[in-house]
C-alpha cells in the first residue's frame, strides 16, 4: 500500500502496527492466525491476500493439507451462510416461497406479470 506510506503515513504506520499487535505469538501461535487469515481472505474474495497469508502459512509450518482445509471451511461458512442471511422480521424468504400453496395464474387480460 505505498499509497499509504506516500500521503498518509501515519495510517500506514498503524496498520503496519495492528497486524504486528495481532500475528505476534498469544494464545494462538502464527501457524494457526495465517489460516484463519486464509479462510478469512477467502471470505473477503481477496486474492492477494489468500497468496500472502498462504505462503506466510507455509513459513510457519503449515502443510498444504492444512491450507486445503482452511479454505474448504471458508467455503463451508460462505455456503452457509446463503440460507441464513435471508431471515427477515422472523421468516425466512427461503419459507415462503417453498411452502406448500397453489402458483399464483396470471391475469389473461394483463398478459405478463409486468402489466403489459
Amino acid at each position: 500500500m505505498s499509497f499509504l506510506n506516500d500521503i498518509l503515513p501515519e495510517t500506514a504506520e498503524a496498520f503496519g502496527n495492528l497486524r504486528e499487535s495481532i500475528f505476534e505469538k498469544g494464545a494462538l501461535d502464527r501457524k494457526n492466525k495465517e489460516l484463519i487469515a486464509i479462510a478469512s481472505s477467502v471470505l473477503m474474495r481477496c486474492q492477494f491476500c489468500v497468496d500472502v497469508h498462504s505462503q506466510r502459512a507455509l513459513a510457519h509450518g503449515a502443510s498444504k493439507q492444512e491450507i486445503a482445509e482452511a479454505i474448504a471451511v471458508a467455503m463451508f461458512i460462505a455456503a452457509g451462510s446463503q440460507i441464513g442471511w435471508t431471515n427477515v422480521y422472523g421468516k425466512n424468504v427461503y419459507d415462503s416461497i417453498f411452502q406448500q400453496k397453489e402458483p399464483e395464474k396470471p391475469d389473461e387480460k394483463k398478459g405478463c406479470c409486468c402489466g403489459d
